[in-house]
């Protein structure tokens, strides 16, 4: 996972830096960036891909948070005029939820900080998002994400396939 390029100003759309299009992008906006970490924000809205009746269940704070690491990840290749890289969510350690569900019209911050990196494309980052006042119980998640990300997506698709 590349580290991006811009720490501050205008950032590239969301759907620019992920492999996902139309509805499933969660992620509205970044707001920070560096060589370690990345802070967007989401709005939950009536008309999401994964809302039931007016809230959306707590568990998809984990593809908030996958986004954002995606995010991270697609900054640097946006910026150099690369394709942007496919990666993989392997699994998740430490995840805890302060309430079921996000209630539609809440904003959710989402920041991910890169823990650990090697050459193979295994990283771990820390990933926290917190809700806006508006909730009743401020809305909290963290998680510690475990990702791959192939030197050649296309090659490694390919070879495990089969």
């Amino acid at each position: 996972m590349s580290p991006p390029v811009q720490q501050s100003g205008e950032f590239p759309a969301v759907a620019d830096l992920l492999p996902h299009s139309g509805a499933l992008v969660l992620l509205d906006r970044i707001v920070a960036a560096d060589d370690e970490s990345l802070t967007a924000t989401a709005q939950v809205t009536a008309d999401g891909l994964y809302n039931q009746g007016d809230t959306v269940p707590a568990w998809v704070s984990m593809e908030y948070m996958a986004q954002a690491v995606a995010a991270f990840a697609g900054l640097a290749p946006y910026h150099r005029g690369e394709a942007i890289p496919l990666g993989f969510l392997l699994g998740s350690r430490r995840v805890e939820f302060n309430c079921p569900r996000f209630p539609v019209g809440s904003t959710l911050t989402i920041t991910v900080e890169k823990i650990l990196q090697d050459d193979s494309g295994m990283a771990v980052f820390e990933c926290h998002l917190s809700g806006d006042d508006a909730h009743p119980q401020r809305i909290q998640a963290s998680a510690r994400l475990n990702l791959y990300q192939p030197t050649d997506s296309d090659a490694f698709l390919r070879d495990n396939n089969d």
